[in-house]
């Protein structure tokens, strides 16, 4: 596997994960963003990164949209 797919892979995220996140601040539905690898919360506005594959579904490293 080359690097550059390596990368690309990182931040994606099992789609059956999908199905059962929510967000830990208000409990409503998440939006995966591949692109930027993160999780979206728009009720709360927050963001949640995807590291390797992980969620991090911690408030305090989560991202304010704006």
């Amino acid at each position: 596997m080359s690097k550059n797919t390596t990368e690309k892979n990182a931040n994606t995220i099992d789609p059956r994960l999908l199905e059962i996140l929510i967000c830990p601040v208000t409990g409503g539905p998440l939006d995966y963003d591949k692109k930027a690898g993160e999780l979206i919360s728009k009720k709360a506005g927050l963001a949640y990164q995807v590291r390797e594959g992980v969620p991090i579904m911690l408030a305090d490293e989560a991202r304010e949209l704006k």
